[in-house]
């Protein structure tokens, strides 16, 4: 069965012609780029093991949501928001956590313009 025929790499400026999308050279260079851009941020980098102990056992302490309890319903935690976030000199004691629903969470960030 005959192959099809190659085509010129995607990537600007390169004549090379290959069977894929991009040519050997571009196609790692694309796929970084992919991983980067594309794919967003990985909260297992940003926050790590110890961040999740910390946040496990902020939970356990703290099962329901805070800011729901205030309002008299009870909701399951989902998220532990930083009150003054790590970019801004935040840290991770007790004092600067609160336990949040996902819908509080997305409030509260709303509300601060951060997503």
């Amino acid at each position: 069965m005959p192959r099809k025929p190659q085509r010129p790499c995607r990537y600007p400026g390169c004549p090379r012609l290959t069977d894929g999308v991009y040519c050997e050279d571009h196609a790692k260079i694309m796929e970084q780029h992919y991983e980067k851009f594309q794919r967003g941020y990985s909260p297992g980098k940003r926050y790590g093991r110890a961040w999740k102990r910390i946040r496990d056992r902020y939970v356990h302490k703290h099962p329901l949501c805070e800011q729901c309890l205030k309002e008299g319903r009870y909701v399951a935690v989902e998220e532990v928001h930083h009150i003054v976030p790590l970019s801004e000199g935040g840290s991770n004691d007790e004092s600067n956590l609160m336990s949040l629903c996902r819908s509080c969470h997305e409030k509260i960030h709303h509300e601060r313009g951060d997503r």
